[in-house]
This record gives C-alpha cells, structure tokens and sequence, in this order.
C-alpha cells in the first residue's frame, strides 16, 4: 500500500480521511484518522523537523537507540468500521508484533520508511474504487472551490510555501497541513 492522498474529512469534524492505495491496484482504503495523526503524517511526508520532535519523531529516536527495526506494518482487520495494525519489529533477531492504530503505524511507517501491507480480506471488505473525476464514498466532487482552495486562493505558490515554513517553525501543524495540500494540488494542475 502507499499514501495516495490524505484530506480533512467532510463526513467527521476534525477528521482526516487518510486514502492508501494498492501499489498494483485500483482498490483504495480511506482511513478516518485524527488532526494530530493527520499532522504527523503530513510532516513525515514532507520531511519537515519541528523545533521539537513530535510523539512518532520522538519513538522513532526512541527506537533507533535501542536497535529497534521497524520492518513493516500490516493493516491486518477491519471490524466495526475500524482498521486495526500491527507493528512488525525486529531487534536482536527477535521480531515482535505490536499492535497499533493504523493512523500511528502509517505515521512511523513513513519515518522508518518501511512498507505498508495488507490483507486480501481486509481489501475486499473495506477498500473501494476510486476514479480521479468523481470521489466515491468520500463525499462527491462539486464544481466549488474546497474550503483549502479558497482559504489560499489569493496567494501565489512561492507564498504558500514561505507560509507553510512558518507554520513549521510556530508549530501550527494543522495549517501547514492545509498549506501542503493546497501546494500539492496546485502542482498537480500546472
């Protein structure tokens, strides 16, 4: 699985919809996941160090120090309409499984750069089709700019990511993760 998008969710209030896509697939999985696990990752992608290192910077150090992998994660169930993960670690050739909420496993997944799996089962009962023109299940594209779009609709790119170092620096992960997504879309379109 990869990282295809992440959104703020239309469906939940201070949600994020985190979309994982199969590498050799069509089928996508859309994780409702938190404002901070949502910042997390949008600072993990981007590969931006706060002043201070956040809770998954922080176990990731955490884990380096004592010789800890991280090998891989596995989205391994998907009961009452929540996703569930293991952390598949390895240290003195011991490898562990712990479990983990998929938003924190993705979070370290980026950071140790590790691969995200899995299960067929887990695909077919939860994952859906996406078709870049028409977004099923997330809510249906309109013809009206996205709150993102017009919140920054006045600034050029090169300002956005000047703001978007700035929100950084003053710790406003919530808008830079806003910034980021209007900047990646704006790329996408030129």
């Amino acid at each position: 699985m990869e990282i295809t998008g992440m959104s703020y969710s239309q469906s939940q209030s201070g949600a994020y919809a985190l979309i994982l896509g199969e590498l050799k697939g069509q089928r996508k999985l859309p994780i409702i996941i938190g404002t901070f696990e949502a910042q997390s990752i949008a600072l993990g992608m981007e590969k931006m160090q706060p002043l201070r290192p956040m809770t998954h910077d922080l176990f990731k150090n955490f884990a380096d120090f004592y010789h800890i992998h991280l090998k891989e994660i596995i989205i391994n169930k998907f009961e009452a309409g929540v996703f569930h993960a293991i952390l598949v670690c390895e240290n003195n050739n011991t490898v562990s499984e712990i479990d983990a909420r998929t938003s924190d496993a993705v979070a370290l997944a980026i950071r140790f750069q590790c691969p995200i799996y899995t299960y067929e089962s887990v695909l077919s009962e939860a994952g859906i089709l996406f078709d870049d023109d028409k977004i099923q299940e997330t809510g249906k594209k309109s013809g009206r700019p996205s709150k993102t779009e017009d919140e920054f609709s006045e600034y050029l790119i090169e300002e956005l990511e000047e703001m978007l170092q700035i929100a950084v620096e003053k710790e406003a992960y919530e808008k830079a993760s806003r910034l980021r997504d209007e900047i990646k879309r704006r790329k996408r379109n030129l």
